[in-house]
């Protein structure tokens, strides 16, 4: 697939994981809509899983793929709002990311939701 058609596809797919979020939040932004794979673009999978990352600014709660490249976002939280706000998502029918980390851009993050349990 060339770039162009990854991106096209991938911002639609990215763009319904950042409305969901925006539903549930109040707040979403928009992260990634390709994924790199053995140096070929693809887009961000349809499938939305949610995850929470700490920054050096609080906790995000992150949709993802199934591959843990992230699609939405929401601002950082303190820990009490990351818990209620996770939670919401996750009552919304949103399955939790299984895996332990996840991708933005180049970076590789921990997931932390169990912290928050």
């Amino acid at each position: 697939m060339q770039y162009f058609q990854a991106v096209q596809i991938g911002k639609r797919v990215a763009n319904k994981a950042q409305m969901a979020l925006f539903e549930i939040t109040g707040f979403a932004m928009l992260t990634l809509t390709t994924k790199k794979i053995d140096g070929k673009f693809f887009p961000v999978g349809e499938e939305s899983f949610a995850a929470v990352i700490k920054t050096e600014d609080g906790f995000v709660i992150i949709l993802v793929d199934e591959g843990g490249f992230t699609k939405a976002q929401t601002k950082p939280l303190d820990e009490g709002e990351a818990k209620n706000v996770f939670q919401k998502v996750l009552d919304s029918g949103i399955a939790e990311f299984s895996d332990n980390k996840i991708k933005i851009w180049n970076d590789v993050y921990p997931t932390v939701q169990n912290e928050l349990k």
